[in-house]
């Protein structure tokens, strides 16, 4: 698509690559190190993925976190997809989040993505064990 800003990375943009999929440097970071993986094909959510694509993004993951732990040395990470406006979605192009986590890149890491808004059911609280 003309228009999508995934569909149009150059090889040379490229941190990885396979047959099916290619991962890139994520424009907006949220920390140092943050990737995207996407399949070559322009499919605009995770349920629109064939089996073998998501296989195939599976595969640079792995790839893409040695890559990661070699350069920038993280000591975690968080990787998940936000599907349509509502889970946050803002480029409608499917792209896994691959964000390297740092000791100390905020004031308490517990909950990792439980954090993004309010549960519906208690989680542990601040200062918890």
């Amino acid at each position: 698509m003309d228009d999508c800003p995934f569909c149009g990375k150059r090889e040379g943009d490229l941190l990885a690559h396979n047959g099916l999929a290619r991962a890139f440097y994520d424009a907006f970071p949220v920390n140092l190190g943050h990737v995207l993986i996407v399949p070559r094909r322009h499919v605009e959510t995770l349920f629109e993925a064939t089996p073998e694509e998501l296989a195939a993004m599976s595969e640079l993951l792995f790839e893409v976190k040695e890559l990661l732990d070699a350069e920038f040395r993280p000591d975690g990470y968080n990787v998940g997809f936000n599907v349509g406006r509502a889970g946050g979605q803002t480029v409608f192009h499917l792209h896994m989040h691959v964000i390297p986590r740092y000791e100390g890149d905020v004031p308490d890491p517990r909950g990792g993505i439980r954090r993004i808004k309010k549960s519906l059911v208690p989680y542990v609280e601040e200062g918890e064990s």
